[in-house]
Protein backbone atom coordinates (compact mmCIF):
# COMPACT_ATOMS: atom_id res chain seq x y z
CA UNK A 1 0.00 0.00 0.00
CA UNK A 2 2.85 2.39 0.78
CA UNK A 3 4.18 1.92 -2.76
CA UNK A 4 0.86 2.45 -4.49
CA UNK A 5 -1.12 4.86 -2.30
CA UNK A 6 -0.20 8.54 -2.71
CA UNK A 7 -2.43 9.38 0.25
CA UNK A 8 -0.49 7.05 2.55
CA UNK A 9 2.86 8.30 1.24
CA UNK A 10 1.91 11.93 1.83
CA UNK A 11 0.46 11.14 5.26
CA UNK A 12 3.68 9.41 6.35
CA UNK A 13 5.75 12.29 4.95
CA UNK A 14 3.61 14.74 6.93
CA UNK A 15 4.23 12.88 10.19
CA UNK A 16 7.94 12.51 9.48
CA UNK A 17 8.20 16.22 8.68
CA UNK A 18 6.63 17.16 12.03
CA UNK A 19 9.03 14.82 13.85
CA UNK A 20 12.16 16.09 12.10
CA UNK A 21 11.17 19.73 12.48
CA UNK A 22 10.49 19.25 16.18
CA UNK A 23 13.67 17.31 17.01
CA UNK A 24 16.12 18.87 14.53
CA UNK A 25 14.95 22.38 13.58
CA UNK A 26 18.11 23.09 11.56
CA UNK A 27 17.49 20.02 9.41
CA UNK A 28 13.89 21.14 8.93
CA UNK A 29 15.05 24.49 7.59
CA UNK A 30 17.62 22.80 5.34
CA UNK A 31 15.04 20.62 3.58
CA UNK A 32 12.72 23.52 2.72
CA UNK A 33 13.88 23.50 -0.97
CA UNK A 34 12.15 20.12 -1.39
CA UNK A 35 8.76 21.77 -0.94
CA UNK A 36 9.63 24.94 -2.83
CA UNK A 37 11.00 22.98 -5.79
CA UNK A 38 7.86 20.88 -6.07
CA UNK A 39 5.63 23.97 -6.06
CA UNK A 40 7.75 25.50 -8.84
CA UNK A 41 7.44 22.38 -10.99
CA UNK A 42 3.66 22.27 -10.61
CA UNK A 43 3.31 25.98 -11.34
CA UNK A 44 5.26 25.44 -14.57
CA UNK A 45 2.46 23.29 -16.04
CA UNK A 46 -0.62 25.09 -14.67
CA UNK A 47 -0.80 27.78 -17.36
CA UNK A 48 -0.56 25.42 -20.39
CA UNK A 49 -3.00 23.02 -18.72
CA UNK A 50 -5.62 25.73 -18.10
CA UNK A 51 -5.18 26.99 -21.66
CA UNK A 52 -5.70 23.53 -23.18
CA UNK A 53 -8.71 22.65 -21.01
CA UNK A 54 -10.49 25.95 -21.71
CA UNK A 55 -9.83 25.86 -25.47
CA UNK A 56 -11.04 22.26 -25.82
CA UNK A 57 -14.00 22.98 -23.54
CA UNK A 58 -15.19 25.91 -25.66
CA UNK A 59 -14.57 24.07 -28.93
CA UNK A 60 -16.43 20.95 -27.81
CA UNK A 61 -19.32 22.86 -26.24
CA UNK A 62 -19.70 24.77 -29.48
CA UNK A 63 -21.42 27.69 -27.77
CA UNK A 64 -19.51 30.78 -26.72
CA UNK A 65 -22.61 32.34 -25.15
CA UNK A 66 -22.90 29.40 -22.78
CA UNK A 67 -19.29 29.97 -21.79
CA UNK A 68 -20.06 33.62 -21.07
CA UNK A 69 -23.03 32.63 -18.92
CA UNK A 70 -20.81 30.27 -16.95
CA UNK A 71 -18.36 33.11 -16.29
CA UNK A 72 -21.08 35.50 -15.17
CA UNK A 73 -22.71 32.94 -12.87
CA UNK A 74 -19.31 32.06 -11.42
CA UNK A 75 -18.59 35.71 -10.57
CA UNK A 76 -22.00 36.02 -8.88
CA UNK A 77 -21.30 32.91 -6.81
CA UNK A 78 -17.81 34.14 -5.90
CA UNK A 79 -19.02 37.54 -4.72
CA UNK A 80 -21.81 36.08 -2.59
CA UNK A 81 -19.54 33.44 -1.05
CA UNK A 82 -16.63 35.76 -0.20
CA UNK A 83 -18.90 38.47 1.20
CA UNK A 84 -20.61 35.90 3.40
CA UNK A 85 -17.20 34.62 4.56
CA UNK A 86 -16.12 38.17 5.49
CA UNK A 87 -19.32 38.90 7.43
CA UNK A 88 -19.21 35.49 9.09
CA UNK A 89 -15.63 36.10 10.22
CA UNK A 90 -16.54 39.50 11.68
CA UNK A 91 -19.46 38.01 13.61
CA UNK A 92 -17.16 35.36 15.11
CA UNK A 93 -14.51 37.96 15.94
CA UNK A 94 -17.07 40.07 17.80
CA UNK A 95 -18.47 37.06 19.61
CA UNK A 96 -15.23 35.42 20.76
CA UNK A 97 -12.91 38.50 20.83
CA UNK A 98 -9.60 36.64 20.24
CA UNK A 99 -7.43 39.74 20.83
CA UNK A 100 -9.13 41.02 23.96
CA UNK A 101 -6.90 41.49 27.01
CA UNK A 102 -3.56 41.49 25.15
CA UNK A 103 -3.02 45.26 25.73
CA UNK A 104 -0.24 45.55 23.16
CA UNK A 105 1.68 48.79 22.67
CA UNK A 106 2.10 49.14 18.86
CA UNK A 107 5.25 51.23 19.30
CA UNK A 108 7.07 48.20 20.68
CA UNK A 109 6.45 46.10 17.54
CA UNK A 110 9.09 45.61 14.86
CA UNK A 111 7.30 46.63 11.65
CA UNK A 112 10.37 46.07 9.46
CA UNK A 113 9.56 42.35 9.40
CA UNK A 114 6.24 43.16 7.71
CA UNK A 115 8.13 45.02 4.97
CA UNK A 116 10.33 41.94 4.52
CA UNK A 117 7.25 39.75 4.12
CA UNK A 118 5.66 42.01 1.52
CA UNK A 119 8.89 42.84 -0.33
CA UNK A 120 7.89 46.49 -0.39
CA UNK A 121 5.04 45.71 -2.78
CA UNK A 122 1.43 46.81 -2.81
CA UNK A 123 -1.93 45.45 -3.84
CA UNK A 124 -3.14 46.54 -7.29
CA UNK A 125 -5.95 49.05 -7.59
CA UNK A 126 -9.18 48.01 -9.32
CA UNK A 127 -8.10 49.51 -12.64
CA UNK A 128 -4.64 47.94 -12.36
CA UNK A 129 -6.18 44.57 -11.57
CA UNK A 130 -8.44 44.73 -14.63
CA UNK A 131 -5.60 45.85 -16.90
CA UNK A 132 -3.29 43.16 -15.54
CA UNK A 133 -5.90 40.54 -16.46
CA UNK A 134 -5.50 41.54 -20.11
CA UNK A 135 -2.39 40.04 -21.76
CA UNK A 136 0.17 42.44 -23.18
CA UNK A 137 2.06 39.53 -24.69
CA UNK A 138 0.92 36.00 -25.43
CA UNK A 139 4.30 34.64 -24.43
CA UNK A 140 4.45 36.88 -21.37
CA UNK A 141 1.14 35.55 -20.01
CA UNK A 142 2.61 32.06 -19.87
CA UNK A 143 6.05 33.21 -18.74
CA UNK A 144 4.60 35.16 -15.82
CA UNK A 145 2.15 32.35 -15.02
CA UNK A 146 -0.74 34.83 -14.98
CA UNK A 147 -3.82 32.62 -14.98
CA UNK A 148 -6.30 35.40 -15.76
CA UNK A 149 -4.29 36.44 -18.81
CA UNK A 150 -4.02 32.80 -19.92
CA UNK A 151 -7.79 32.47 -19.53
CA UNK A 152 -8.35 35.50 -21.75
CA UNK A 153 -6.06 34.06 -24.43
CA UNK A 154 -7.80 30.67 -24.18
CA UNK A 155 -11.22 32.29 -24.58
CA UNK A 156 -10.02 34.19 -27.65
CA UNK A 157 -8.59 31.06 -29.23
CA UNK A 158 -11.70 29.02 -28.42
CA UNK A 159 -13.86 31.74 -29.95
CA UNK A 160 -11.65 31.82 -33.05
CA UNK A 161 -11.98 28.05 -33.45
CA UNK A 162 -15.77 28.32 -33.28
CA UNK A 163 -15.77 31.23 -35.73
CA UNK A 164 -13.58 29.50 -38.30
CA UNK A 165 -15.12 26.08 -37.83
CA UNK A 166 -13.21 22.90 -37.16
CA UNK A 167 -13.34 21.97 -40.84
CA UNK A 168 -11.18 24.99 -41.80
CA UNK A 169 -8.58 24.32 -39.08
CA UNK A 170 -8.90 20.57 -38.55
CA UNK A 171 -5.46 20.07 -37.00
CA UNK A 172 -5.67 22.68 -34.22
CA UNK A 173 -8.07 21.03 -31.76
CA UNK A 174 -6.38 17.58 -31.94
CA UNK A 175 -3.02 19.32 -31.41
CA UNK A 176 -4.30 21.14 -28.32
CA UNK A 177 -5.72 17.88 -26.96
CA UNK A 178 -2.38 16.15 -27.52
CA UNK A 179 -0.55 18.93 -25.68
CA UNK A 180 -3.06 18.49 -22.87
CA UNK A 181 -2.24 14.78 -22.69
CA UNK A 182 1.47 15.60 -22.52
CA UNK A 183 0.90 18.10 -19.69
CA UNK A 184 -1.10 15.51 -17.76
CA UNK A 185 1.78 13.05 -18.18
CA UNK A 186 4.21 15.65 -16.81
CA UNK A 187 1.91 16.20 -13.85
CA UNK A 188 2.04 12.45 -13.21
CA UNK A 189 5.85 12.52 -13.16
CA UNK A 190 5.98 15.50 -10.80
CA UNK A 191 3.34 14.05 -8.44
CA UNK A 192 5.70 11.20 -7.60
CA UNK A 193 7.77 13.79 -5.75
CA UNK A 194 4.79 14.91 -3.63
CA UNK A 195 5.84 13.03 -0.44
CA UNK A 196 9.28 14.69 -0.53
CA UNK A 197 7.62 18.08 -0.97
CA UNK A 198 5.28 17.56 1.98
CA UNK A 199 8.18 16.37 4.15
CA UNK A 200 10.28 19.43 3.29
CA UNK A 201 7.48 21.96 3.74
CA UNK A 202 6.27 20.49 7.04
CA UNK A 203 9.74 20.08 8.55
CA UNK A 204 10.52 23.70 7.68
CA UNK A 205 7.27 24.98 9.19
CA UNK A 206 7.72 23.16 12.49
CA UNK A 207 11.46 23.83 12.59
CA UNK A 208 11.18 27.58 12.01
CA UNK A 209 8.05 28.42 13.97
CA UNK A 210 7.96 25.61 16.52
CA UNK A 211 4.88 24.61 18.45
CA UNK A 212 5.08 27.41 21.01
CA UNK A 213 3.11 29.75 18.77
CA UNK A 214 0.07 27.61 19.49
CA UNK A 215 0.02 28.78 23.10
CA UNK A 216 0.60 32.47 22.33
CA UNK A 217 -2.03 32.71 19.60
CA UNK A 218 -4.19 29.76 20.63
CA UNK A 219 -7.45 31.70 20.79
CA UNK A 220 -6.97 33.36 17.41
CA UNK A 221 -6.02 30.05 15.78
CA UNK A 222 -8.97 28.30 17.41
CA UNK A 223 -11.45 30.97 16.29
CA UNK A 224 -10.22 31.00 12.68
CA UNK A 225 -10.22 27.23 12.32
CA UNK A 226 -13.63 26.89 14.01
CA UNK A 227 -15.15 29.56 11.76
CA UNK A 228 -13.66 27.85 8.70
CA UNK A 229 -15.12 24.51 9.80
CA UNK A 230 -18.60 25.98 10.29
CA UNK A 231 -18.28 27.76 6.92
CA UNK A 232 -17.42 24.45 5.25
CA UNK A 233 -20.45 22.84 6.88
CA UNK A 234 -22.61 25.60 5.41
CA UNK A 235 -20.92 25.03 2.03
CA UNK A 236 -21.82 21.35 2.35
CA UNK A 237 -25.45 22.31 2.88
CA UNK A 238 -25.34 24.65 -0.14
CA UNK A 239 -23.79 21.90 -2.28
CA UNK A 240 -26.46 19.42 -1.18
CA UNK A 241 -29.28 21.85 -1.93
CA UNK A 242 -27.97 22.92 -5.34
CA UNK A 243 -26.68 19.60 -6.68
CA UNK A 244 -27.70 16.82 -4.29
CA UNK A 245 -24.01 15.90 -3.82
CA UNK A 246 -22.18 15.28 -0.56
CA UNK A 247 -19.16 17.45 0.29
CA UNK A 248 -17.84 14.76 2.63
CA UNK A 249 -17.86 12.23 -0.20
CA UNK A 250 -16.04 14.73 -2.39
CA UNK A 251 -13.39 15.17 0.32
CA UNK A 252 -12.93 11.40 0.44
CA UNK A 253 -12.75 11.31 -3.37
CA UNK A 254 -10.01 13.99 -3.36
CA UNK A 255 -8.29 13.04 -0.09
CA UNK A 256 -4.87 12.72 -1.73
CA UNK A 257 -5.09 16.20 -3.21
CA UNK A 258 -6.44 17.72 0.01
CA UNK A 259 -3.62 16.24 2.09
CA UNK A 260 -1.03 17.39 -0.44
CA UNK A 261 -2.44 20.92 -0.44
CA UNK A 262 -2.35 21.00 3.36
CA UNK A 263 1.17 19.59 3.48
CA UNK A 264 2.62 22.07 1.01
CA UNK A 265 0.37 24.97 2.13
CA UNK A 266 -0.46 25.64 -1.51
CA UNK A 267 -3.68 24.95 -3.38
CA UNK A 268 -1.90 25.52 -6.71
CA UNK A 269 0.00 22.26 -6.30
CA UNK A 270 -3.22 20.29 -6.73
CA UNK A 271 -4.99 22.39 -9.36
CA UNK A 272 -4.12 20.04 -12.25
CA UNK A 273 -5.39 16.93 -10.47
CA UNK A 274 -8.45 18.74 -9.13
CA UNK A 275 -9.35 19.78 -12.67
CA UNK A 276 -9.10 16.17 -13.78
CA UNK A 277 -11.15 14.82 -10.89
CA UNK A 278 -13.88 17.41 -11.35
CA UNK A 279 -14.11 16.51 -15.04
CA UNK A 280 -14.24 12.82 -14.20
CA UNK A 281 -17.00 13.56 -11.69
CA UNK A 282 -19.33 14.83 -14.39
CA UNK A 283 -18.49 18.53 -14.67
CA UNK A 284 -18.18 19.75 -18.25
CA UNK A 285 -14.74 20.80 -19.49
CA UNK A 286 -15.62 24.44 -20.13
CA UNK A 287 -17.10 24.87 -16.64
CA UNK A 288 -14.08 23.32 -14.93
CA UNK A 289 -11.61 25.21 -17.09
CA UNK A 290 -13.19 28.58 -16.37
CA UNK A 291 -14.58 28.39 -12.83
CA UNK A 292 -11.72 26.68 -10.97
CA UNK A 293 -8.79 28.85 -12.19
CA UNK A 294 -10.86 32.04 -11.89
CA UNK A 295 -11.76 31.09 -8.34
CA UNK A 296 -8.08 31.18 -7.41
CA UNK A 297 -8.24 34.97 -7.87
CA UNK A 298 -11.86 35.81 -7.05
CA UNK A 299 -13.06 33.19 -4.56
CA UNK A 300 -10.69 33.20 -1.59
CA UNK A 301 -13.15 32.13 1.11
CA UNK A 302 -10.50 31.02 3.60
CA UNK A 303 -8.48 34.19 3.14
CA UNK A 304 -11.65 36.26 3.61
CA UNK A 305 -12.39 34.56 6.92
CA UNK A 306 -8.82 35.08 8.11
CA UNK A 307 -8.69 38.75 7.08
CA UNK A 308 -11.93 39.67 8.85
CA UNK A 309 -11.03 37.82 12.06
CA UNK A 310 -7.46 39.13 11.97
CA UNK A 311 -8.63 42.74 11.57
CA UNK A 312 -10.72 42.49 14.72
CA UNK A 313 -7.87 40.64 16.49
CA UNK A 314 -5.32 43.42 15.97
CA UNK A 315 -7.89 46.08 16.86
CA UNK A 316 -8.79 44.31 20.10
CA UNK A 317 -5.12 43.62 20.88
CA UNK A 318 -4.27 47.35 20.84
CA UNK A 319 -7.44 48.28 22.71
CA UNK A 320 -9.54 49.68 19.84
CA UNK A 321 -13.26 48.87 19.70
CA UNK A 322 -14.53 49.19 16.13
CA UNK A 323 -18.00 50.64 15.66
CA UNK A 324 -20.61 49.07 13.39
CA UNK A 325 -19.89 51.66 10.70
CA UNK A 326 -16.16 50.94 10.88
CA UNK A 327 -16.79 47.20 10.60
CA UNK A 328 -18.94 47.79 7.52
CA UNK A 329 -15.97 49.72 6.11
CA UNK A 330 -13.79 46.69 6.86
CA UNK A 331 -16.11 44.46 4.82
CA UNK A 332 -16.16 46.90 1.90
CA UNK A 333 -12.39 47.32 1.94
CA UNK A 334 -11.69 43.60 2.11
CA UNK A 335 -14.22 42.88 -0.66
CA UNK A 336 -11.95 44.93 -2.92
CA UNK A 337 -8.48 44.08 -1.62
CA UNK A 338 -9.09 40.34 -1.38
CA UNK A 339 -9.69 40.14 -5.15
CA UNK A 340 -6.17 41.28 -5.94
CA UNK A 341 -4.36 39.08 -3.43
CA UNK A 342 -3.52 36.08 -5.62
CA UNK A 343 0.17 35.88 -6.47
CA UNK A 344 1.20 38.97 -4.47
CA UNK A 345 3.91 38.28 -1.83
CA UNK A 346 2.66 38.99 1.69
CA UNK A 347 -0.78 39.83 0.32
CA UNK A 348 -2.53 39.22 3.65
CA UNK A 349 -0.34 41.84 5.38
CA UNK A 350 -0.87 44.28 2.53
CA UNK A 351 -4.65 43.85 2.71
CA UNK A 352 -4.65 44.25 6.49
CA UNK A 353 -2.39 47.31 6.31
CA UNK A 354 -4.65 48.91 3.69
CA UNK A 355 -7.70 48.21 5.82
CA UNK A 356 -6.06 49.64 8.95
CA UNK A 357 -5.05 52.78 7.05
CA UNK A 358 -8.59 53.20 5.69
CA UNK A 359 -10.09 52.98 9.17
CA UNK A 360 -7.59 55.46 10.65
CA UNK A 361 -7.99 54.11 14.19
CA UNK A 362 -5.75 51.02 14.08
CA UNK A 363 -1.99 51.67 14.05
CA UNK A 364 -0.49 50.22 10.86
CA UNK A 365 2.33 48.69 12.93
CA UNK A 366 -0.17 46.47 14.73
CA UNK A 367 -0.23 44.21 11.65
CA UNK A 368 3.16 42.93 12.84
CA UNK A 369 1.30 41.05 15.59
CA UNK A 370 0.32 38.44 12.99
CA UNK A 371 3.85 37.66 11.81
CA UNK A 372 4.19 34.72 14.17
CA UNK A 373 0.87 33.11 13.31
CA UNK A 374 0.30 33.84 9.63
CA UNK A 375 2.06 30.69 8.42
CA UNK A 376 -0.01 28.54 10.83
CA UNK A 377 -3.14 29.87 9.16
CA UNK A 378 -2.09 28.61 5.74
CA UNK A 379 -3.68 25.19 6.25
CA UNK A 380 -7.05 26.77 7.09
CA UNK A 381 -6.88 29.17 4.17
CA UNK A 382 -5.75 26.53 1.67
CA UNK A 383 -8.39 23.95 2.62
CA UNK A 384 -11.25 26.47 2.71
CA UNK A 385 -10.20 28.20 -0.53
CA UNK A 386 -9.82 24.89 -2.35
CA UNK A 387 -13.11 23.36 -1.22
CA UNK A 388 -14.91 26.65 -1.81
CA UNK A 389 -13.72 26.70 -5.42
CA UNK A 390 -14.63 23.06 -6.01
CA UNK A 391 -18.13 23.62 -4.61
CA UNK A 392 -18.40 26.62 -6.94
CA UNK A 393 -17.54 24.40 -9.92
CA UNK A 394 -20.29 21.93 -9.04
CA UNK A 395 -22.87 24.62 -8.24
CA UNK A 396 -22.22 26.72 -11.36
CA UNK A 397 -22.11 23.58 -13.54
CA UNK A 398 -25.49 22.52 -12.17
CA UNK A 399 -26.84 26.05 -12.63
CA UNK A 400 -25.78 26.05 -16.28
CA UNK A 401 -26.82 22.44 -17.00
CA UNK A 402 -23.17 21.41 -17.41
CA UNK A 403 -23.18 18.72 -14.68
CA UNK A 404 -23.91 15.03 -15.10
CA UNK A 405 -25.44 14.56 -11.64
CA UNK A 406 -25.97 10.81 -12.02
CA UNK A 407 -22.33 10.26 -12.90
CA UNK A 408 -21.18 12.62 -10.13
CA UNK A 409 -23.06 10.64 -7.49
CA UNK A 410 -21.63 7.36 -8.76
CA UNK A 411 -18.07 8.68 -8.82
CA UNK A 412 -18.26 10.29 -5.37
CA UNK A 413 -19.98 7.20 -4.00
CA UNK A 414 -17.22 4.93 -5.28
CA UNK A 415 -19.41 3.08 -7.78
CA UNK A 416 -17.13 4.18 -10.62
CA UNK A 417 -13.39 3.76 -10.10
CA UNK A 418 -11.62 6.72 -11.70
CA UNK A 419 -8.23 6.42 -13.37
CA UNK A 420 -6.65 9.79 -14.19
CA UNK A 421 -4.92 10.45 -17.49
CA UNK A 422 -1.52 10.70 -15.81
CA UNK A 423 -2.00 7.24 -14.30
CA UNK A 424 -3.29 5.70 -17.55
CA UNK A 425 -1.92 7.40 -20.69
CA UNK A 426 -4.41 5.48 -22.83
CA UNK A 427 -7.37 7.15 -21.11
CA UNK A 428 -9.21 9.67 -23.28
CA UNK A 429 -10.05 13.10 -21.95
CA UNK A 430 -13.51 14.61 -21.77
CA UNK A 431 -16.28 14.27 -19.22
CA UNK A 432 -19.61 13.08 -20.47
CA UNK A 433 -18.16 10.35 -22.72
CA UNK A 434 -19.11 6.71 -22.08
CA UNK A 435 -17.32 5.57 -18.95
CA UNK A 436 -15.42 2.78 -20.68
CA UNK A 437 -13.80 5.25 -23.09
CA UNK A 438 -13.02 7.93 -20.53
CA UNK A 439 -11.42 5.81 -17.85
CA UNK A 440 -11.25 2.20 -16.82
CA UNK A 441 -14.55 2.34 -14.98
CA UNK A 442 -15.88 -0.49 -12.87
CA UNK A 443 -19.41 -0.79 -11.59
CA UNK A 444 -19.01 -2.13 -8.06
CA UNK A 445 -22.50 -1.69 -6.65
Amino acid sequence: MLRTSLFLQVFCALGLGVLVGRLWPDVGTAVQPLGDGFVRLIKAVIAPLVFCVVVTGIAKAGNLRAFGRIGLKALIWFEVATTFALVFGLLAGNLFRPGAGMNVDPSTLDTSAVADQTGGGSLPSTSEFVLHALPESAVGAFAENSLLQVLVLACLMGAALLHLGLTRVPAILPAVEQVQDIVFAIVGFVMRLAPLAVFGATAHLVGEYGLGVMSTYGKLIGVCYAVALVFLLLLAVALKLTTGLSLWRFVRYTREEMLLALGTASSETVMPRMMQKLRKAGCRDDAVGLVLPTGYSFNLDGASIYLSVATLFIAQAVGVDLTLGQQITVVLMLMLTSKGMAGVPGSAFLALSATASALGVIPAGAVALLLGVDRIMDSMRVATNLLGNCVAVFAVSRWEGALDTVRAKKVLGGEIAVVLEEDDPRAQSGAGQPAATVEQAKETG
